[in-house]
């Protein structure tokens, strides 16, 4: 290490904790605030020091599974503290990275000496409770509270109409354009789905703090069954986030000079070298294609360039895994192969997606990871669809240089961004595919099919495919030979709604 940074200005993580919450009565099950609370409690006792008490940042990943007036203020004043920065942010699967570095950037600039970034959601207990007509004795819910933006919010008016304004609907069109990009027909494409998401369910039957302890073979996850329903082509139950869990998770930040005087022992050091983020424009019909994401390359090219601008080099990794395509994109991005182990964790549909919070508990699994072996680690986080990205590099020695303050390579996304073309919601004649998913209803049966388009005239617009249209169906379903790039015919149906059908 570097004598020129002060020890007072070299951030390390001291302490992370957990808890997850199986109530077998739904009336004691815990509610958001208590599950944060009881997690810092974890991470301080994780640390070997008292270090709560002294907490001046403290960041609040966003809850949906309750609704709190002001979550970060309740919270300290749970804890008894009152931190000069508390922070209760937006929706974002990427946020507890992205506030774990700027908490390291606080230490670093000498803004405070202890810092603690936490989240939590209750949504199995919240759901069994709604549908059981049982009151919860949780703090009131904040009805008179906003509820938080999310995808439709963002989206155009057809895609609402057309149901591809959710996670579940959207990044199937991301899986369809990537895989026709790398040459696979859509069976190599789900087998490689299967065999990734395969080993994420590994890693999370071996993980304590995860929620679903079951290992399962590719094809099981790929397979359609009574059990393991289409959701949104290609992707089944087993390929995507599962929100209905009840856990909590927390890391405790502080300065290297501060972690020494409180005796936190040296082996329990994690130190935050750097990171990077970007995003995607928050409308994902205004991106310039669907084969890459120019956000998430320029992120991970930055944090590859803080340990060389090799891939192989991190000893340990977690790349976001809310859909099979981030995850593939990524590991390409990096320079990994298919045997690439993705995760510390266990991935969002095993581990569990306790919503905007996952990347909080990869943070804890990464820790744990790094003290028992290895040196670099990568916790990769993502938004949206495929909309923002955080990613940031931990160590278990410490720093040669001082954390950098302007981490943003949003210049550089932006720089590799193509001419967007323009959408329409009226169109005819010629549509050639540029991605595409079909919607199944919970009874198995298909909604619809969606294809986002270009016209003749070089414009995007998305055509819906009536369950009726079985050909057309089968046609985008066929295994062997994507349909993307292929051209149909734009109508307009009765209802007004365009529709497409192969040529």
């Amino acid at each position: 290490m570097s004598n020129s940074i002060p020890e007072d200005r070299i951030p390390v993580i001291v302490g992370v904790g957990e808890i997850i919450d199986r109530p077998k009565d739904i009336a004691v099950g815990l509610e958001p605030l208590t599950l944060l609370e009881e997690a810092l409690k974890r991470a301080e006792a994780d640390s070997g020091a008292r270090l709560l008490s002294d907490v001046q940042s403290l960041d609040v990943v966003n809850f949906l599974s309750w609704r709190y007036r002001d979550p970060e203020k309740q919270l300290a004043a749970r804890l008894g503290i009152q931190p000069s920065h508390l922070y209760y942010g937006p929706v974002g699967g990427e946020s507890p990275i992205r506030y774990l570095h700027e908490a390291a950037q606080r230490i670093a600039r000498g803004e405070c000496s202890v810092a603690a970034v936490c989240g939590a959601e209750a949504q199995s207990t919240a759901t069994k409770a709604q549908r059981a007509g049982v009151e919860l004795p949780w703090t009131p819910f904040a009805h008179d509270v906003e509820e938080p933006k999310r995808g439709a919010a963002f989206q155009k008016p057809m895609a609402v109409s057309l149901g591809v304004f959710r996670p579940i609907t959207v990044y199937p069109l991301y899986e369809s354009a990537t895989s026709a990009h790398w040459g696979q027909t859509p069976r190599d494409a789900l087998k490689e789905s299967g065999e990734l998401w395969s080993t994420y369910a590994r890693v999370a039957a071996d993980n304590p703090n995860s929620w679903l302890k079951k290992t399962f073979t590719g094809d099981e996850i790929t397979t359609a069954t009574p059990d393991n329903r289409m959701i949104a082509w290609p992707y089944t139950k087993l390929m995507v986030a599962n929100p209905t869990v009840n856990m909590g998770g927390a890391l405790i930040l502080t300065s290297l000079a501060k972690a020494r005087a409180a005796g936190v022992p040296e082996d329990k050091l994690i130190y935050p070298l750097g990171g990077a983020s970007a995003e995607e424009p928050r409308d994902y019909l205004i991106r310039d294609q669907f084969v890459e994401s120019h956000a998430q390359t320029a992120v991970l090219k930055a944090v590859m360039d803080l340990v060389g601008g090799d891939g192989k080099k991190f000893d340990a990794i977690e790349l976001y895994s809310c859909f099979p395509c981030v995850p593939k994109m990524a590991r390409r991005t990096l320079g990994l192969g298919a045997d690439v182990q993705p995760t510390v964790t266990g991935g969002l549909t095993f581990f569990g997606a306790p919503l905007n919070t996952y990347m909080t508990h990869s943070a804890c699994a990464m820790v744990r990871k790094l003290r028992s072996g290895g040196t670099l680690g990568l916790l990769y986080g993502q938004g949206g669809f495929v909309t923002k990205h955080h990613g940031l590099v931990l160590s278990r020695a410490a720093p040669n240089v001082a954390l950098k303050q302007d981490t943003s390579v949003q210049a550089e996304a932006d720089r590799n961004r193509r001419n967007v073309p323009d959408f329409t919601a009226q169109a005819a004649g010629k549509g050639k595919i540029e991605a595409f998913t079909v919607i199944y209803r919970a009874n198995g049966e298909v909604e619809h099919g969606v294809t986002m388009l270009r016209t003749e005239d070089g414009r995007r617009t998305l055509g819906r495919i009536p369950a009726s249209d079985t050909a057309t169906l089968a046609y985008l379903q066929d295994m062997d030979r994507t349909p993307v790039g292929t051209t149909g015919d734009i109508v307009t149906a009765g209802d007004g709604m365009l529709e497409w059908r192969v040529g």
